[in-house]
Parts: structure tokens; sequence; C-alpha cells
């Protein structure tokens, strides 16, 4: 299948007449509008002709449109800007609940500089309340802001009627119009707002631009300060490329308005048929009589959307809820709307375009609803086992990102806060420490050590993430200084949307891991799971006196770490397909190593703690045994080694949910120099999994230790820190 875009709402791709339109002022008229010779000159008349296009789509004067870098720089100057210009006049401003974060995040920003805000809510279809409009009107309200048409599920808001209460009072009048303009008729005379903003990458203009028009007589405080260009409103020389193809798209838009109108509208219409008809679950989010003409809100019952989204390999939209690890965050519109949860969180946005075509629409409805049908398959049918037809990514069964993060530390911490600690003499370590595995005593000679480990895919091959999965759980074993002895499975698996012969993929992969650790997978427990989970009970052997905790580092002692961080972060590029292939290689390669040569070499050294390094990062398991030891750590970030690649997703805010839960735990604990940057904060406390053991050591010892690890092929191992005091369990990073 072609890959079918039905994602108009989140932006649109430049129409062919505006790529043209922008071509001359890229390679040829590349003059600054403000000078005065024949090149500025020329750039000045481009911006003033779009200036007349932009004003012409929604019938204002040309001198009433001020040029932006998008619709949000056009909410934030259009609220901000009257808030601060009429301060002494009144400090209360009316908005909707269902406003985009462009509105609503502006509106809080305002709230903590002392103005009061009123987030008026809509019924069940998205519609404002005109009543309650109108009963929050209070003598210091000065402005009124309420989008012309909503992203999510496309609700047209009744703007005329809004601005004749908003004149009746004297309160100035904002519409966000971002959605609207393109799709339905946008006029400024008929509407009757006083200002409203334009974002050109929603009508097929470039990402980046935008306007705001403002009335004549309407007065804003500047936000941006600057040289006196756009009439001393917008400082900063104009972005003449995508200023002319914003014209040209506000002229195409007005020109092809109908036609592009009842296109995307029978297309839309022709997907919510086919939707509604094939799936008895689906329910159509707000009212498609009072809709832009290219929105589909649609929920479908019991069914996840992330997990949705990630299985339509062929077809793009937007989810409407994102389910995590310890909750189901369903958007803001949604909840304002009163969307039965189960509904809700099965909620997927699509909407059509110019471009859309019924063969798109008809393959598109096809591959939605065999796969909402495959989430939702009735084990009790007697369905047929499914067959594997062709490559599957495993991760794509995943919900989020498919991260393998634990829960938040402080909801566990409150979890288990209020249980009793055990009083068996024979249990070395439990519940009392911090360490992932429990020791119970059998005799003077022997302890065994239990643990258990599971996950979610991280990778796409199911044979690799059952080399990884059993990898993981056998760290721990490793970290205690214990030998393992057998492994249990531990399944969950959707057999309703997975063939069985990738669960026996994911066996031949954890065995393989297995044997290389000398043992056997000997039995387990399998249950039938919305999304694929696997992991290993492992149970080993150690000595009473020769336990490796986590709870007994020393002042004096080195912190050693002996594989490279950042694998969560790297795993999340992994899934949204962003990783090169020698990074995967390198990234599978490490996650699959196990940690059984690590652990025999350190067991020649008179260790006095260790840890591995898995979901609570770096950061969070180096907490936990200064905590547990009751020690302080320096921490030297230089010296930490980083898988290659790592920061660049960092700083394209590719990070795991669990990654940022770890940092925001540990901060408290965890002193920064001041001017530490916030990717390197990131990148320690990323959720790793099989990461690499956490030593601590008598410095007398580090040196030989390391070369020794070195020279036997555990290549990454660096120094990172070191115990300075006893003191109550923190970190100082240098």
């Amino acid at each position: 299948m072609e890959k079918i875009y039905l994602d108009y709402n989140a932006t649109t791709p430049l129409h062919k007449e505006v790529i043209e339109a922008m071509q001359p002022f890229i390679s040829e008229h590349f003059g600054n509008p403000s000078s005065a010779h024949w090149y500025g000159i020329q750039a000045k008349m481009a911006v003033g002709k779009a200036r007349e296009q932009v004003a012409a789509l929604i019938e204002c004067d040309p001198d009433e449109i001020i040029f932006t870098s998008g619709g949000t720089e056009s909410n934030n100057f259009a609220i901000q800007g009257i808030a601060f210009a009429n301060q002494s006049k009144g400090n209360h401003i009316i908005t909707s609940a269902v406003e985009h974060p462009a509105v609503i995040e502006v509106c809080k920003y305002l709230e903590k500089k002392g103005f009061s805000i009123t987030y008026v809510p809509v019924d069940n279809n998205g519609l404002i309340k005109i009543k309650e409009v109108v009963s929050a009107i209070t003598p210091q309200t000065i402005l009124i802001t309420v989008m012309h048409a909503n992203n999510e599920v496309g609700t047209i808001q009744p703007i005329e009627e809004i601005s004749k209460i908003a004149i009746k009072n004297k309160i100035v009048l904002h519409t966000d119009a971002a959605q609207s303009l393109g799709k339905i008729p946008v006029s400024v005379k008929t509407s009757g707002v006083d200002l409203l903003s334009i974002a050109g990458h929603k009508l097929y203009a470039p990402k980046g631009i935008g306007a705001l028009y403002i009335k004549h007589g309407i007065r804003l405080e500047k936000i941006i300060h600057g040289a006196d260009h756009e009439k001393n409103m917008r400082p900063g020389t104009e972005n003449v490329i995508e200023i002319v193809g914003l014209g040209k798209a506000c002229e195409t838009a007005g020109r092809d308005l109908e036609k592009n109108r009842s296109h995307m509208k029978n297309m839309r219409d022709l997907l919510a048929n086919n939707l509604t008809k094939g799936l008895k679950n689906a329910r159509i989010n707000g009212n498609l009589n009072n809709c832009l003409p290219n929105t589909l809100s649609i929920g479908f019952r019991n069914t996840e959307a992330n997990i949705l989204i990630s299985e339509l390999e062929h077809v793009a939209a937007s989810a409407g809820a994102a389910c995590h690890t310890d909750n189901i965050e369903i958007s803001h519109v949604l909840t304002a709307m009163k969307v039965p949860e189960e509904f809700a969180m099965g909620t997927i946005r699509f909407s059509t375009g110019r471009l859309t075509t019924k063969d798109q629409v008809e393959q598109a409805s096809y591959e939605i609803i065999r796969t909402v049908k495959s989430l939702n398959r009735d084990q009790e049918t007697g369905d047929q086992p499914l067959e594997e037809t062709g490559e599957i990514k495993l991760t794509h069964f995943t919900q989020g990102l498919g991260c393998a993060c634990k829960l938040r530390p402080q909801a566990l911490e409150e979890v288990l806060k209020d249980f009793k600690l055990p009083t068996d003499p024979n249990i070395l370590i439990g519940t009392n420490t911090s360490d992932d595995a429990a020791v119970y005593k059998l005799n003077k000679e022997t302890a065994l050590v239990k643990t258990v480990d599971f996950f979610t895919p991280i990778v796409d091959d199911p044979f690799q993430f059952g080399e990884i999965a059993a990898a993981n759980a056998l760290s721990d074993i490793y970290a205690m200084g214990a030998t393992p002895l057998f492994a249990l499975n531990i399944v969950g698996f959707p057999s309703n949307r997975l063939p069985l012969s990738i669960l026996r993929k994911i066996l031949e992969g954890a065995n393989k891991k297995a044997a290389e650790a000398g043992i056997s997978i000997i039995g387990g427990h399998t249950i039938d799971d919305s999304e694929p989970k696997y992991g290993m009970v492992v149970t080993g052997k150690v000595h009473p006196e020769r336990i490796l905790a986590n709870s007994t580092a020393q002042p004096g002692d080195h912190i050693i770490l002996t594989k490279s961080i950042g694998t969560g972060i790297l795993s999340t590029a992994l899934k949204r397909g962003l990783l090169e292939n020698d990074t995967m290689e390198e990234l599978i390669s490490l996650m699959s190593d196990l940690n059984k040569t690590a652990s025999e070499i350190m067991q020649k050294y008179p260790v006095t703690a260790c840890t591995d390094v898995s979901g609570f990062g770096l950061l969070g398991h180096l907490l936990e045994m200064a905590k547990a030891s009751k020690v302080e750590v320096n921490l030297f970030s230089d010296k930490i080694p980083v898988i290659d690649g790592v920061k660049k997703f960092v700083t394209a805010g590719i990070i795991p949910g669990g990654t940022l839960n770890n940092l925001d735990y540990v901060s408290e604990f965890v002193e920064f120099p001041d001017n530490f940057p916030e990717s390197n904060k990131i990148i320690l406390a990323d959720a790793q999994t099989s990461g690499g053991l956490l030593i601590s050591v008598p410095r007398l010892y580090t040196k030989k230790l390391v070369s020794e690890l070195i020279t036997k092929g555990v290549h990454d191992t660096s120094v990172i820190g070191e115990v300075i005091s006893k003191k109550k369990g923190k970190i100082i990073v240098y």
C-alpha cells in the first residue's frame, strides 16, 4: 500500500503554486525590504503584495495585517498585547475550555502575572455555551478569545454571536482561525472580530510564517522589541520567502475555497461512513453538521489510540489520547466534551485535504477497520490463530514509544511505604534496600538469589527482543555477585494481534542468551495481553558472606560503570524509525550483551557494593546506592560513557517519559553545576535496558580492576565517580 496522509490538521504540504511563487525569492530576489536599492525594493513590493493577498482572503485592509512567525506567535501577540495594553482598564480574560495550547498556555502565563482567566465550558459537541460567556463577563473583562474552529474535533464556534456580546460590552474579541482559514469562509467583516490569528502551514504555506489581523483602533503592547518593522509592531527583518508563500497560499485558498471545501467534505464523509458501517464500536465525536469539512474525530471503544496509530503503518493520523505506564492521558478537548473514557482513549483524528483521493480513503478505511478489529478480536469466537504474512515491527504493538520504563519512583514509594518489613532472619536482602533482587539464606554455604524483570519490546526484531529481555533479567543476578542456576519465562502476548510464530522467535532469542549464561529456561507463565511483554524470573546462588548489595559503599571508593548509557533515548528513536543501521546495531549489541564477564572479574576484587543500571537510569540507581549506603557521591559527568548520537536525539525532543520521571525524582537529591546543560541531565537520568554494572570498589584496586575489565572485552568501562563521605544519600555532579 502507498502511504496515505490523513493528518492535514497537523500540517499541510506546500501548494505547487506556493513553491513557484517562493522560488525567485530563494534564488534571485534576496534583498532586505528595509534597503532603499533595487534589491530591497523588489523584496518590499513582494511583502506588500502578500499583505494584500492575506487581507483579501479575510476581507480587511492590508495595513491591518501584521506578519508573524506563525499561529502561536499571533496568539501570543494578540492575547498578551491586549492584556498588557489594558491593565489600567481590567485584568479579566474569557476563553474556552477547548482552545489550542497556543491560547491556553498564554492564559496560564497571564494568570501568573496577576490576570484572572475564565475557561468557559462546552457542550458534548464541543460547542461553547453562550450563556456561560455572558455570565462570565465582569467590569474587569478586557478580552474574549475563542477559536473559530477546533483543531481536534472540528467544531465551529459561533463567533458572530460572541462578537455581538463583545461589542455590546465593549470587550475586545480575538479568534484563532488557524484551522478554519482555507476550509470555510472567514471574514472579519461578517464575524466582527478585532483580532484574528493565521498559521501558514495549515493552508499549504510554509511552516514558520503566520499573520495577525489587528482591527483599526485596537492597541497592543509589543511583546518583541527591536527596529520598526511591521508598523513598529513586530520587529525583525521580514521573512520574505515565506511571506510570499503565505500570500500565494491565501490567494489560492480564496480562489478554490468552494471546490476544496466540497472535495474535503466528500472525502471526510466517505471515511466516516466506511468506518461507522464497518465497525460497531465506533463513535464520532462532535457534530459533523457544525464541523470543519475535513475533520473526523472518531473513537473506537476499548481500543488504545497510540497502539492503533502504531499499527496503522500506511495511514498518518493523530491520536486523541496517550496511554502511559501509569495513566491514560486524554486530550483536554475530549475531556471538556465529556467523551466517555472507553471511547476517548481510542480516539483518532483523521483530517482530509485538497490532495486526498477516493482511492486513498477506501484503502485507509480498509486498513483502519482491519486493524481495529484485530485489536478487539474476541478470543471466545474460535478464531483461527494468526499467520505471519510479512515483516512485523514489534515496537508497533506497544503503547506510546515502546520504552521499557518502570513505574515512577514516587508512585512506587507511595504504594510500598505502609508495608511492614519481613522479620525472617534468613532474608538477607529484601525490601529494606533498593536492590532489584532478593536473597534468602539456605545454610552457611548457600543463599538463593531471586530476581524478576520483564518489559515491552524496545526493538522490532522478536529474536533480538528475546535476547535483550533475557540479558536484562540476568543482569540483577550478576550485580549481586551470584551465579545463575535456571530461569522461568514471563509472557504477555496479544494472540489476537500477533501470530504465535512471533512468540516462538522471542523465546528462541531468550533461550540463546540463557545458554550463553550456562542455564536453562525450564517453565514459566503466559497470559493473553493487549501488548507483547517478555521477561524472566531468574534463580541464582551465592555464598551468604559474598553477597554484593548496593547498601555497603564506603567513603574512599571509586565508582565504576561497565556499559555506555543512552539506550532509552536511542530505543525511542528506533521506535520512530530515526536510527541509522550502524547505531541500531551498536544499541542492540550493547543491550543484549551479558554482564557475566564483568561480574566474574569484579568478584576477584574486594568490591564493597554493586548494582546494575536499568529503568531508573544512572542517576536513579547511583542514588539508590548512595541512600542505602548513607554516603555522598561525586559524579564526574565528563567520564561517563555515552553512546554516540544520543545528545542529538535529546536536542530533538526524542525522550522517553520514564527518563523525565527519573530526572524529576532524583533532582531533589542531586546537585548540578549552575551551567549544567538540561540535555546532559536528561542523559544521566535516561531509563536504561540491560545497562552496565555500577561497581563501588576501594580506590587501591581501581586501576587493576578497570584494566582487567577492558582487557577481557568490557570496553566501555570507566571510573565515573567517587564516594566521599558518610552522609545522607546525595550526588554532586561535576
